[in-house]
């Protein structure tokens, strides 16, 4: 449990923690580990849990409908992404913020290690201790506007590319 302790407290999300912040953080949310080929989290399921990516690599998947020739629409599951506890430190972050269901399904490639902050802690968290709100929600606001950014990119390319493709 220390060792987990030690590589939380070197999460880029709980990094400039004070002691008594990591400490608080660590009572507020709980370890998970993963095995390889476990589902961490399932596309339209209910969400209220957040993950802070310690140890691993998982992809993160989304289900399409598409369209067959002439049998109707068909269902296949797309590999978005491939996140490494070290490139990604965290997941679920949307949970904390709303409601809706999960977005997408993330599953462990490799025995994952993570640490699971629900959003009835993470609230309370917030109301113990408005700085440690704070801070985790300006790491959590960082994240999601880079996520956003990239995003925007890969919708300017792929509509380039389909405009060139269809002025041929």
């Amino acid at each position: 449990m220390k060792r987990d302790a030690d590589m939380l407290a070197k999460s880029p999300l709980a990094a400039d923690l004070s002691p008594e912040e990591l400490r608080q953080l660590l009572a507020a949310g709980s370890f998970s580990r993963f095995k390889a080929g476990e589902t961490i989290m399932r596309e339209g399921e209910e969400s209220d849990t957040m993950y802070l990516f310690l140890e691993g690599t998982a992809d993160v998947t989304k289900n399409l409908t598409l369209k067959t020739a002439g049998r109707g629409f068909g269902h296949a599951e797309k590999s978005m992404t491939r996140l490494k506890a070290a490139s990604a430190p965290v997941f679920g972050e949307m949970s904390l913020l709303g409601d809706a269901p999960r977005s997408a399904t993330v599953s462990a490639v490799t025995d994952c290690l993570l640490f699971a902050l629900g959003h009835d802690a993470y609230e309370a968290l917030c109301a113990s201790n408005p700085r440690l709100g704070l801070a985790l929600t300006r790491k959590v606001a960082a994240i999601l506007s880079s996520r956003v950014r990239k995003g925007n990119e890969d919708v300017l390319k792929l509509s380039t590319a389909l405009s060139i493709a269809l002025s041929r």
